[in-house]
């Protein structure tokens, strides 16, 4: 068997100089990682269509780079509202679902269009500890937040086009489509359930039009290419609710091999940078940390391992399967606040039209 494989991956590489001189090859790793959005623009008349799945699982809890448990949390934790003097419910696990439906569209060959819209599922667990002080736990309840989240346009720019290195520039806006009211009943520190606003991360947008930068350089050569992103998501006014959510930037390089053109593998290092949120929303207040505005936002360190397949004739030519793996190896949060565990995504994506 070990034989065996050894022969077909020395095949498979053996098998990969030939495509490098095929023009009408179409390259896995024309595109980046599936988790990069826009990095990519398209030829005058093509369109493009995808789908995204992405899964984040959060487990536990930390204040900067030390993780707490929940009982030494509501031991040493105040609560920022008048009562009662320590927090008393503890998020202990959420699962964030996001189906993400986008479109592209080149007027010309160096604009490209983009536009994306969200289905969001969220899902949190908590503990609620009785009483005012202590940790004695009460009980344990569930609020799930599902809906459309905020739509987002953008343009693509091409500033630089050498063939194997590419340079673009993104200027877009978040539109505030997602719903900022969401809902849900839940379990008291006293021992009644009533229906309250849910905290900030439950919510499904940002109730405000929020401008996005960014930059995205690519370099392809033979079986091998690298590639670096860097955006900014700023926020410049309050939403109705009287908050708005900190501002996001972010940094991210990758390495692709390609064996063959049909396959990409990639490792990809992203950073990223979150705020604190500013103001409040006067209808949460429950002692509960994601109650707090300034539990939100801090520095991150993902890795992550993603693959490519693309199709290269007949009706399958121009479809792209992906997925990409990422967990974080460095997190300081301003919390207490949730530790991200894992994130995956699954996409599909499709073009047809201009050249190809």
């Amino acid at each position: 068997m070990k034989k065996l494989m050894m022969s077909g991956a020395l095949a498979l590489v053996l098998s990969a100089p030939a495509w490098a001189h095929e023009p009408d090859a179409v390259r896995a790793d024309a595109h980046a990682p599936i988790g990069v959005m826009g990095d990519h623009t398209h030829e005058a008349g093509e369109w493009m269509f995808s789908y995204r799945f992405m899964r984040m699982a959060m487990v536990g809890n930390r204040v900067g780079r030390t993780s707490l448990t929940p009982q030494e949390i509501v031991t040493s934790i105040p609560n920022v509202h008048d009562m009662p003097p320590m927090l008393r419910v503890v998020p202990d696990r959420m699962t964030m679902d996001m189906h993400m439906f986008g479109a592209m569209y080149a007027p010309n060959d160096r604009i490209t269009l983009m536009a994306m819209v969200n289905y969001l599922q969220n899902e949190m667990d908590h503990i609620t500890f009785a009483g005012m002080m202590g940790d004695t736990e009460l009980g344990r309840f569930t609020t799930r937040s599902t809906g459309f989240g905020d739509v987002k346009l953008s343009a693509l720019v091409d500033v630089l086009d050498t063939g194997a290195t590419r340079l673009n520039i993104r200027a877009g806006l978040s539109l505030p489509t997602g719903s900022i009211d969401e809902t849900a009943q839940v379990f008291t520190p006293m021992g009644t359930t009533p229906v309250m606003t849910m905290p900030y991360v439950m919510q499904l947008g940002s109730g405000t039009i929020d401008p996005t930068l960014g930059a995205t350089l690519t370099h392809a050569s033979g079986h091998w290419s690298w590639g670096g992103q860097a955006v900014a998501t700023l926020r410049v006014d309050d939403n109705d609710a009287g908050y708005r959510l900190g501002d996001e930037v972010s940094a991210t390089g990758w390495v692709g091999w390609s064996p063959r053109p049909d396959w990409a593998f990639f490792g990809r290092l992203e950073g990223s940078s979150t705020g604190r949120i500013e103001g409040a929303d006067s209808r949460i207040a429950p002692p509960i940390q994601t109650g707090n505005p300034a539990f939100y936002g801090g520095e991150t360190l993902s890795a992550s391992l993603g693959v490519n397949w693309v199709g290269q004739a007949g009706s399958l030519r121009g479809q792209r399967l992906a997925a990409e793996l990422s967990r974080p190896v460095y997190q300081d949060l301003n919390g207490p606040q949730m530790e991200t565990d894992w994130t995956l995504i699954l996409g599909w994506q499709y073009a047809w039209g201009g050249a190809q």
